[in-house]
């Protein structure tokens, strides 16, 4: 073991080499483009179809008491028919016999006795022969 004792360390460097690319750009102007826009207006005459709908509207009276409410809505054709109902009170006078009340005459013979006065007149013619 003397002989590890008596050993000396070295230590020695190994250059290491790198190499580094550096890309320049160079612009070159080959050419110029000019590029612009322009309106341009044409008028033009259009057929184009208008329909346009018109709605008659015509009021009958009809004044008719009926049992029950018509359908809501009828056609009749291209006609479209809308009932207007009205509630009315209807009042009725009728005879009613309540009663009847029933009198019967009886005679009823009685007597009764009464003094009554009566007067007379009488009448005395004398004579004299004178």
């Amino acid at each position: 073991m003397a002989d590890s004792d008596n050993k000396v360390s070295h230590t020695s460097s190994i250059p290491v080499i790198e190499e580094k690319l550096q890309i320049e750009k160079e612009v070159v102007e080959r050419g110029r483009v000019k590029i612009s826009t322009a309106i341009k207006e044409e008028s033009k005459i259009l057929n184009l179809p208008v329909i346009n709908e018109e709605v008659h509207i015509e009021r009958i009276p009809v004044n008719k008491i009926v049992e029950k409410a018509p359908e809501a809505i009828r056609y009749e054709g291209e006609t479209m028919i809308i009932p207007v109902l009205k509630e009315i009170a209807v009042i009725e006078k009728k005879i009613l016999l309540v009663e009847e009340i029933r009198v019967t005459k009886n005679s009823v013979y009685t007597e009764q006795s009464q003094e009554i006065t009566l007067r007379k007149e009488e009448i005395k013619i004398e004579r004299s022969d004178k």
